[in-house]
């Protein structure tokens, strides 16, 4: 007899594990799909915050580049007044002496074709 009731009782030992393993089963499934839902919850709150943080990137870009643009307009117009200036005043000067600026343009002249021959040999 006592063979019996061991038998049954591992019977109805081994029903619980089953059924203990069952259960286990189920609350693993609900613990991995709760987990799954935070983490799915989490990636989308990263990607609207990433998305934020790259609206005020491009916003501060778009900053920049107006500023950097209008500095280079100035300084473009800057450099083409100065330009037109020393235009005017080499015009002017060559007006006021045009055998001087003559001779010094064909002294200019020579010494550049002498380099530039000297280069070739």
């Amino acid at each position: 007899m006592a063979t019996s009731k061991t038998r049954e009782a591992i019977k109805d030992d081994l029903k619980t594990l089953k059924e203990d393993v069952v259960t286990l089963k189920d609350d693993v499934k609900i613990g991995a799909r709760e987990e799954a839902a935070n983490l799915k919850a989490k990636a989308a709150e990263a990607k609207a915050a990433a998305q934020v943080k790259a609206e005020e990137l491009k916003g501060k870009a778009e900053e920049y580049y107006a500023t950097a643009r209008e500095r280079g307009r100035e300084y473009y117009d800057e450099a083409q007044d100065r330009f037109d200036d020393a235009q005017r005043y080499v015009t002017e000067r060559v007006q006021e002496r045009p055998l001087q600026s003559t001779a010094i343009a064909l002294g200019v002249g020579v010494v550049i074709g002498l380099l530039l021959a000297g280069r070739r040999n």
